[in-house]
């Protein structure tokens, strides 16, 4: 089968960025991120994740280009995750970071599952729509039920008094 994706560029912009991929639901997610830079004109080497996601967007778990952690958690990477390990009819939504510095932030959404189409070439750009900004979008992140009236410098400590403090200032 072949899922098709709209990958959309996480903007506050007027005018919408995305791209239109379809890829085999036995590929890769290392294919799908290489499928995604090409699509969006970048060079593919920086640090990209998937996160799984659900249906209001929220992060789930991570899915990395490399295993970075040094525990022995089994960590899922791109390149070991098929698509319909991760995606299905009930679980369409990914977020797609990409260049962690910068912060390159897509919505990735399977819009359907199809026959493949004999003599097509996958994964397959079917559709680009909009050019991608020389700079990532900047993101606003809010906290829910945060408390505005929260100052992290106006909390009455006198950093030089150590008398009301719970450890020992000499303790080497």
């Amino acid at each position: 089968m072949i899922y098709k994706f709209r990958i959309l560029l996480d903007s506050e912009a007027e005018d919408d960025v995305f791209r239109d991929i379809e890829i085999r639901e036995t590929d890769t997610l290392e294919d799908l991120h290489n499928a995604i830079t090409q699509s969006f004109g970048f060079d593919g080497i920086e640090m990209a994740s998937f996160y799984v996601s659900n249906e209001q967007w929220d992060q789930g778990e991570e899915i990395s280009m490399i295993d970075v952690n040094d525990t022995y958690d089994d960590k899922r990477t791109m390149s070991e995750t098929a698509l319909n390990d991760v995606v299905n009819k009930k679980q369409t939504k990914l977020i797609y970071v990409y260049d962690f510095l910068s912060m390159w932030t897509f919505l990735v959404e399977l819009a359907d599952v199809a026959e493949e189409a004999e003599g097509t070439d996958y994964p397959n750009l079917m559709f680009a729509h909009g050019q991608i900004p020389d700079t990532a979008p900047e993101k606003s992140f809010e906290a829910e039920n945060f408390d505005d009236e929260f100052d992290e410098f106006n909390d009455d400590l006198d950093i030089d008094d150590y008398e009301d403090l719970d450890f020992d200032e000499n303790w080497n």
